[in-house]
């Protein structure tokens, strides 16, 4: 019979600049994935994980051996859909200094800040929305983690050594997106966690 991973072996065999797995989900697929990326493929997968960073530990678990793992991976991006505030109905508000200092740290007086959610109307049904975004993290791989990846490092670990190179969890990113008024705070606080900091506020 003809599986996943023997379509995969044979498309490796015609050389292709780019490869796009729809989804890895088992070990052999995962280590063809790797092994392909290791010989110069560029490719392009998705995994069903919380976040980005667990796509890494992920493929470890799965089977595959962290020394493939921590070479063979350039980036993560992942993702989740937020309703958007309807535009029809939509009106600021000031929120209180209790929740602002839930998110924000500041000096001096208390920042001008305004968050927005729909009032409901017939545009959107009396919800107070209408449509969908997404929301983003992107995880680069650098040096420091490919090393910490190789030795398989915890996620506790490889998550301290990410945000000290610079990313930003998913929520800071739905957070922008409530200042700029195209979400709710609501929203975030439904599709994310509060373990996804909002370091850099």
């Amino acid at each position: 019979g003809v599986d996943f991973a023997r379509v995969l072996r044979a498309f490796l065999r015609q050389d292709p600049n780019v490869i796009l797995i729809g989804e890895i989900r088992d070990m052999e697929t995962a280590k063809i994935a790797s092994q392909a990326a290791l010989t110069g493929h560029l490719v392009l997968a998705t995994m069903h994980t919380n976040n980005a960073l667990q796509a890494v530990t992920r493929l470890v678990e799965i089977g595959v051996e962290p020394f493939l793992v921590a070479p063979s991976i350039i980036g993560v991006m992942s993702q989740r859909l937020v309703r958007m505030v309807c535009g029809s109905c939509k009106a600021p508000y000031r929120p209180s200094p209790e929740l602002l200092s839930r998110y924000f740290t500041w000096q001096g007086s208390l920042p001008e800040i305004f968050f927005y959610r729909g009032k409901g109307c017939p545009d959107c049904g009396g919800t107070g929305y209408s449509g969908r975004l997404a929301i983003h993290e992107i995880f680069i791989m650098n040096e420091s983690i490919r090393s910490m990846v190789a030795r398989n490092a915890s996620i506790l670990e490889i998550e301290a050594e990410a945000r000290r190179s610079g990313f930003q969890a998913m929520r800071y990113d739905g957070m922008k997106k409530v200042l700029r008024g195209l979400t709710t705070l609501e929203e975030i606080e439904r599709v994310t966690t509060a373990e996804e900091e909002l370091a850099g506020f």
